[in-house]
């Protein structure tokens, strides 16, 4: 079970795993409802290294990006969640609206986001990739969609 830290406290692991010669990969989001694409993606994304940190907005952070309705479930329950599941090592919550800071301050390995994105507007991926590190994208897992989730949801849709 993945265990839920302080930025410091990641930065700690991250500096041990650097030493130690391991590689660290970083990959984001909200996490809000979890889907076979969160499994998917990250279960690729871990195996792209020997440790995955997952970086989770905060409920702050996802009521800035997907709305007042937003999340469903608290932070520390998504916490919970995300650092349950068998490929995450590490879970450190961050209240911007992106993750560009705790990405400058983790600087992972490998930067993972979803195959949604373009190489180019992956928040962090020059600041990796100035430090030595590469960014990959993962091929989204074909009509799963939290937003999407949480409208069936609300329409009481099966």
């Amino acid at each position: 079970m993945g265990e839920i830290l302080t930025l410091e406290d990641a930065k700690r692991r991250r500096k041990a795993a650097r030493i130690l010669g391991r590689r660290f990969v970083f990959t984001n989001g909200c996490f809000d409802l979890i889907h076979p694409g969160h499994t998917e993606l990250l279960r690729r994304a871990r195996s792209l290294g020997h440790y995955l940190l997952v970086g989770l907005n905060s409920d702050r952070s996802v009521r800035a990006i997907k709305g007042p309705e937003r999340p469903a479930q608290g932070e520390l329950a998504r916490a919970t969640v995300v650092a349950a599941l068998a490929s995450v090592d590490y879970v450190v919550l961050f209240d911007e609206e992106t993750p560009l800071r705790l990405i400058k301050e983790i600087l992972p390995d490998v930067l993972v986001k979803g195959g949604d994105y373009a190489p180019a507007n992956v928040v962090g991926r020059e600041a990796v990739e100035r430090a030595g590190g590469q960014v990959h994208l993962i091929p989204l897992v074909p009509g799963f969609s939290s937003s999407s989730l949480a409208d069936r949801i609300r329409s009481g849709r099966p």
